[in-house]
């Protein structure tokens, strides 16, 4: 029974199930904060193509031999190679009929993200003998990685909430809860660089660890996550609502957790505690909701 749990706790994590859940559940955050309803299109649309861009980038780039990898998640990914070419198929696929159910605005941010997720996985250019993706270009890759997800988490429910329900947000509202997105992921983002550190300096990724040193980047993700909790700080609606204190005490677990990974760098940790923490803030919204 435990071998049978521990495969399946395996296979959401590693099979990125996990991590396009916590795409739904910033989404979510996003439609809690502006007061609107959930747009299930939305909904689907971040599940869909987070499990499939996640999915397609790491089948572009397999490595030689994926069975003697020394990464938990390649092994455990290619050992269901067959089911994950096929889930990612659907996945994308699936994107086709959610693409024509939302709004053209919607649509254009969403072929956007989707040039820039592409663009990021897949070596479009080349430099003498020398092919590269976005992702090679020096300390681009944790900003397109979180630029991707504060704007489908964010801009997409809340262009989808004006158009479905009506909900009128204003340019500088969105503006500062994009800020705040922004930082909050971006601090989640750079802890997994630094614990690919080694392995991004032989492939020639100039990622921020590698450009700053694993010390200074530990130091940069406390002083995003000290920005978020200023931004949350200045711009209360509500004065220290039940919201604020959720907020904020989800970023200073991420700022423990991100802390203490200088020491847990066994894959669990970041695939499961520091992703969780996405799901966490919608979790701890909703509970803290009960007590108003």
């Amino acid at each position: 029974m435990k071998k049978i749990v521990k495969q399946f706790f395996d296979f959401l994590l590693f099979s990125n199930i996990f991590m396009a859940l916590c795409a739904v559940a910033q989404g979510l955050v996003t439609f809690y904060l502006i007061g609107s309803k959930p747009v299930y299109t939305v909904v689907a649309l971040l599940f869909t193509a987070t499990l499939g861009i996640y999915n397609f980038c790491i089948l572009v780039s397999k490595p030689a031999n994926p069975e003697k990898s020394p990464l938990v998640y390649i092994r455990c990914f290619y050992a269901n190679y067959r089911l994950m070419v096929t889930i990612t198929i659907v996945c994308i696929l699936s994107l086709v009929p959610l693409f024509f159910l939302i709004s053209t605005e919607s649509r254009i941010l969403l072929v956007f993200l989707a040039i820039i997720s592409f663009c990021y996985g897949i070596p479009l250019f080349s430099f003498g003998d020398q092919k590269f993706g976005l992702r090679n270009i020096p300390g681009l890759k944790p900003f397109l990685i979180t630029l991707v997800w504060t704007m489908s988490t964010v801009l997409l429910p809340i262009l989808e909430a004006q158009d479905l329900h009506r909900t009128t947000i204003s340019l500088h509202d969105i503006t500062l809860l994009m800020a705040k997105r922004f930082l909050f992921i971006g601090a989640l983002t750079i802890p997994f660089d630094i614990r690919d550190l080694f392995e991004d300096r032989k492939l020639g990724l100039k990622t921020i660890p590698v450009l700053i040193g694993e010390k200074g980047a530990y130091l940069f993700c406390q002083v995003m996550l000290a920005g978020y909790i200023i931004l949350l700080f200045l711009f209360r609606n509500n004065g220290f609502s039940l919201d604020f204190w959720a907020l904020t005490l989800t970023a200073f677990l991420a700022g423990w957790l991100i802390f203490k990974s200088k020491w847990q760098k066994n894959e669990y940790y970041y695939f499961f505690y520091m992703d969780g923490v996405l799901i966490l803030q919608y979790v701890l919204l909703l509970v803290f909701n009960q007590f108003k």
